[in-house]
């Protein structure tokens, strides 16, 4: 069917809703002046206008898989503090940001150091810039895996579940020496290692060493059975520096101690 311009212009908008093109109807108008003005051919017209779409799109599903990685906003590269980090090269963070060489093949990334040196933080700016390359990341502490797990085993539908995570690229598990089995059974926590194996990446973050990880599974050969699968294709990093939480209430308190009256409660009523 052969329409006039003002025919066609009426019915685009119509159209291009029903096709879900949404950037294109965004748009067509003025790209379609400017076409006319300057005489591009149609195939330019249409490149355009296509080009606009797959950005636009991409950058929604990039926003929509951040959304629902479970990662803060806040904890990116742009507000992690390296200096406070020694032993952390700023530049090897930022080459696992990328990916190269480790999600592919289904490498892992292992965060140990006490608590408030930064492991989560590190670990989330490494899932936004990974979200941001166009992969898949589900963070979430360890204890609500585990209890998600469970329920899943109750409901007879891990194995399910555990096909479903696949979509993921990574999954971080945070806090993982936070676990106890005196507290939940953590052996469905095995059956996540071991089904991510060499085929997808797994990060954990924990405050305590390998040594003391029989605290977290049922029994000894289960513990060191998850290391063996963790530590192969693994990187691991040591987070050694000071609390950021304690540094920062030190900081709080170091101005009123230095205030030239003292601290309020030192001061004569």
């Amino acid at each position: 069917m052969t329409r006039t311009k003002d025919q066609a212009a009426a019915v685009l908008p119509t159209m291009l809703k029903a096709l879900r093109l949404p950037s294109i109807n965004r748009n067509w108008k003025r790209l379609t002046d400017t076409a006319d003005r300057d005489g591009w051919p149609a195939v330019q017209l249409l490149a355009s206008l296509l080009e606009i779409e797959m950005a636009e799109r991409t950058t929604r599903r990039i926003q929509r898989h951040r959304d629902q990685s479970g990662l803060s906003a806040g904890k990116t590269f742009a507000t992690f503090d390296f200096d406070a980090a020694p032993g952390v090269r700023k530049p090897h963070l930022l080459s696992l940001a990328t990916g190269d060489g480790w999600i592919d093949n289904g490498g892992n990334l292992l965060f140990f150091g006490q608590s408030g040196t930064g492991k989560t933080h590190a670990i989330s700016a490494i899932s936004h810039t990974l979200i941001d390359t166009g992969r898949r990341v589900l963070f979430c502490s360890t204890t609500d895996m585990v209890q998600k797990l469970q329920a899943a085993r109750r409901d007879l539908s891990l194995p399910s579940m555990l096909d479903k995570l696949d979509k993921y690229d990574l999954i971080v598990l945070d806090d993982l020496s936070y676990v106890r089995k005196d507290q939940v059974e953590t052996s469905a926590l095995f059956e996540l290692i071991a089904h991510r194996y060499e085929r997808h990446s797994i990060a954990i973050t924990a405050n305590q060493p390998f040594s003391a990880w029989d605290n977290v599974f049922p029994d000894p050969a289960m513990s060191v059975a998850a290391i063996d699968r963790l530590v192969h294709h693994s990187t691991i990093i040591e987070m050694n520096g000071e609390s950021y939480r304690k540094r920062s209430a030190i900081s709080r308190i170091e101005p009123a101690n230095n205030h030239p009256t003292g601290p309020a409660s030192d001061r004569p009523s």
